[in-house]
């Protein structure tokens, strides 16, 4: 029977090399197994740590907790401005189409004296519809003058202490209590 294994010579290994490197360091109280932290000594310094890292995740959780707090607060008044800005915006586009239509209303009005029943049922209509959006026609006839409401074209002596409207020449109207346009007026006084 032969062998089919060579007989093992030590030879062939490579050399030892444990002996160069020396006894491993044998763990000191503080230090870490991991290599990464100190190891605390005690239990109350294990406390402490906690403790002080407890304080610090409070303190963080406060400032983003703050953070998020005026980041929501700044959003609200954004959102207030520029709605109110919108809002604006729409009235201002409104009160311009109403501006525009009223020399279709001096026209309806002139129209009026001259054909009553025919015209009535036009102006009725359209002034309700106005109205709905805002316009008021502002009614002055025998009201003491008010300069920001009314200009006087015209003017005639009265016994009145105060000047009052006597007629009114051309209506002027109202956008949401707003002085679209001031009436033209003849005034007694």
């Amino acid at each position: 029977m032969t062998d089919e294994f060579a007989p093992f010579d030590e030879s062939e290994l490579l050399p030892d090399r444990t002996s160069e490197m020396g006894e491993p360091r044998p763990l000191v109280e503080g230090d870490d197994p991991t290599g990464d932290q100190p190891v605390p000594t005690d239990v109350e310094s294990a406390e402490d740590a906690v403790e002080h890292d407890v304080e610090a995740l409070l303190a963080e959780r406060d400032s983003f907790k703050d953070i998020a707090l005026r980041l929501q607060a700044d959003f609200e008044n954004y959102r207030k401005r520029v709605a109110a800005q919108v809002g604006d915006e729409v009235q201002r586009a409104t009160a311009k189409v109403a501006e525009a239509l009223l020399p279709v209303l001096d026209a309806c009005e002139a129209a009026y004296l001259l054909h009553p029943r025919e015209v009535e049922p036009l102006l009725n209509s359209l002034l309700t519809e106005l109205k709905k959006l805002g316009l008021e026609a502002m009614h002055l006839s025998d009201q003491p003058f008010d300069p920001n409401v009314a200009e006087a074209v015209m003017h005639e002596p009265g016994d009145t202490e105060h000047p009052l409207v006597s007629e009114v020449l051309r209506s002027g109207y109202t956008w949401q209590g707003k002085v679209l346009r001031p009436a033209m007026v003849k005034v007694r006084g």
